[in-house]
């Protein structure tokens, strides 16, 4: 079952009532991996080799239970105040922003916007062509704004909260049991859905450097850490296609 480009004139509603079975079928075989749990760390500060085996036969891993709920409110005030800052449409200065200095010298702008459900990198060139499929365009609510918040970008230049979870411990040994104690961080950003607005992202592969290299590994690309800053379910969270990372 799929919702591709090809899915014209379909309501908000209609979309979301047709994703229903492949929603289901999707949780199902989620839970059936058994690839989910908190970060367990031995005596020595390594990560559980239960963990990294795990992460390796399935391609990603859930970690529950990382961030406090002092931590996740944090995140959550901080991310409110920059959507309270932003300018209602893009490439505008018209915004009720506070702190100037929050956006200024910043070599990419801060807010990334798109059209209500679009996709805009499907079936497009963008991105050196790494989301070769159109995924549907269901029409918005008649009272939905011309334009929504997509991405935050410089997030830890901008939350204090977002610069002390990029050091959280555990991650960092996470991290660093996957990619070796010699690595670099880099590009974090904020996507942001709103219900009933929130864009498309369509299906890829991450990276775009060492797909053709005669040394690829499935490691290669590192790796995403994805927090959720509200309950996470089929519906709102990220899709995976199980596997696909030893396929090159």
């Amino acid at each position: 079952m799929s919702y591709l480009g090809e899915k014209k004139n379909l309501t908000a509603v209609q979309h979301a009532r047709g994703m229903d079975g492949y929603v289901r079928d999707g949780i199902k075989r989620a839970m059936s991996l058994r690839n989910r749990g908190p970060i367990v760390l031995a005596k020595d500060g390594s990560v559980s080799a239960e963990i990294l085996d795990s992460y390796w036969t399935h391609g990603f891993y859930v970690l529950k239970n990382v961030i406090g709920a002092e931590e996740l409110s944090e995140l959550r005030s901080d991310v409110q105040r920059m959507l309270k800052q932003a300018p209602d449409v893009p490439d505008t200065e018209e915004t009720e922003l506070d702190e100037p200095e929050a956006r200024a010298g910043f070599t990419l702008p801060s807010y990334r916007f798109a059209r209500p459900l679009s996709d805009p990198l499907g079936g497009t060139k963008r991105n050196k062509g790494r989301h070769p499929a159109k995924m549907a365009d269901p029409t918005p609510s008649n009272d939905a704004p011309e334009w929504t918040l997509e991405f935050l970008l410089g997030n830890l230049q901008l939350m204090d909260s977002c610069l002390r979870l990029y050091g959280h411990p555990k991650l960092l040994a996470v991290a660093e049991a996957v990619n070796g104690a010699d690595f670099v961080p880099y590009n974090e950003v904020t996507f942001l859905k709103e219900p009933g607005l929130g864009p498309s992202y369509a299906w890829h592969q991450d990276g775009t450097t060492h797909w053709e290299s005669s040394d690829w590994d499935e490691g290669a690309h590192g790796f995403n850490f994805m927090a959720q800053l509200y309950p996470s379910t089929a519906g709102n969270g990220d899709w995976v296609l199980h596997g696909s990372h030893k396929l090159g």
